[in-house]
Parts: C-alpha cells; sequence; structure tokens
C-alpha cells in the first residue's frame, strides 16, 4: 500500500508536470520554452527530491530493483538539477532545460503508471512493453541533453565562481568547479553505459516469452 501511495504521487507530479509543459507550448508557443524552470521548476525539485526515497526502498528490500543501477539514475538528475540548473539563473531558461524536463517526465509518466498497476497485480501488455522499451532510446537522449545542460553552464561557473573553492595559506588548496563538471561528464557517459546495459536485461526479464505468457494468463 505505501509503495502504490508513493508511485500514485509521483504519477501525479509528473503528470502535472508533463501535462503543464505541452499546454503552455500549444498556448505559447516557443515563448514557453524559456520560463519553463520558473513555472514548473518548483513540482519538479519536489519530485526529484522525493525519489531519494526509492533508494531507501531498496536498501530496506521492499523494492527488488537493483541499487547501483537506480543509484546513478537519481544522482544523475539531482546533480544536474540541482547543482548545475538551479544554482545558474542563466542556464534555467535555455531551451535544453525544456527539453530535458520533457525526458523525464516522458519515462515516468510511464513508469510511475507502470509501478501502480504491477502493485496491485495488473499487467498491461502494451504498458509492460511501453515501460521497458521506451527507456532505451530515451535514456541515451536524456544523459546528452544533461551532457549539454552542463557544457552551457560552464562558462557561468567560470564567470561567478560558483562552488570553486580556494583555501587560504598554509592549505594552498583549491577546487575549481568547471574541472568537477568537465570529470563528471566523463563518469555521466560511462554510467550511461553500465545503465544501457541494466535497461537492456531488465527488458529481456520482463519481455521474454515466458513472462509474456505468464502475465497474459
Amino acid at each position: 500500500t505505501y509503495l502504490f501511495v508513493y508511485d500514485l504521487m509521483q504519477f501525479c507530479g509528473h503528470s502535472w508536470i508533463f501535462t503543464n509543459m505541452i499546454i503552455r507550448f500549444m498556448s505559447f508557443g516557443k515563448d514557453s520554452l524559456a520560463d519553463t524552470f520558473y513555472s514548473i521548476g518548483l513540482v519538479m525539485r519536489l519530485c526529484q527530491l522525493l525519489s531519494v526515497l526509492e533508494i531507501l526502498h531498496i536498501l530496506i528490500g521492499i523494492d527488488k530493483s537493483r541499487l547501483f543501477p537506480r543509484f546513478l539514475q537519481i544522482t544523475e538528475r539531482i546533480i544536474v538539477l540541482f547543482v548545475v540548473i538551479n544554482s545558474q539563473e542563466e542556464v534555467q531558461g535555455k531551451y535544453i532545460v525544456c527539453v530535458l524536463f520533457f525526458l523525464w517526465n516522458l519515462l515516468d509518466v510511464v513508469r510511475y503508471t507502470y509501478n501502480m498497476l504491477a502493485r496491485t497485480g495488473i499487467y498491461y501488455l502494451p504498458l509492460t512493453w511501453l515501460n521497458f522499451s521506451l527507456c532505451i532510446p530515451l535514456y541515451p537522449l536524456s544523459v546528452l541533453a544533461k551532457a549539454f545542460a552542463i557544457c552551457v553552464s560552464l562558462p557561468y561557473f567560470e564567470s561567478f565562481g560558483t562552488y570553486s573553492i580556494k583555501l587560504p595559506f598554509p592549505f594552498a588548496f583549491s577546487i575549481y568547479f568547471p574541472y568537477v563538471l568537465k570529470m563528471y561528464l566523463l563518469v555521466l557517459f560511462i554510467g550511461m553505459c553500465f545503465i544501457i546495459q541494466n535497461l537492456l536485461s531488465e527488458r529481456k526479464a520482463h519481455l521474454g516469452t515466458g513472462n509474456i505468457k505468464k502475465k497474459r494468463s
């Protein structure tokens, strides 16, 4: 019951964001893209903070998903949303933020819908297929969007010195945050390879001929 309520809350949040983005685009066209973060950013941040609970669900054993892939996916979003986008107001108005939010919410609306029904033992083959197939092309696209958002933010981190630290003498130690972000880009793409492999194995496990017949029956 708890997991069903959690999935329902996430479904409502991401559905609101997704619907809001579509309606705003249909009403205002390209003008709506620039203020996407200002209109839905608060709900988006709440949903992503709430997703941290999914790591706890796996740790305490009430969710049987694999921990490391889910941990990577959640931390990627937290870092890009809170560290990169939220900290640089100049980045918040870029079109890439709208693209990134669209990809995230499209994936999550499908995933949480599937999870809600699965908690009650209901499996619709088209929804199952969509849940385990849509992520294969869209997840790499979302990683590219994250990487592009990081690249767009680099000049602002360099100009404003956000999160860059320089300790006084006698430590003579400094952290230049743009270098940290550039190294994180490498981690992002390495993690993408691992997660795609995991997504493919999940798709094979859930959409295998034997599993499809069981769910139909």
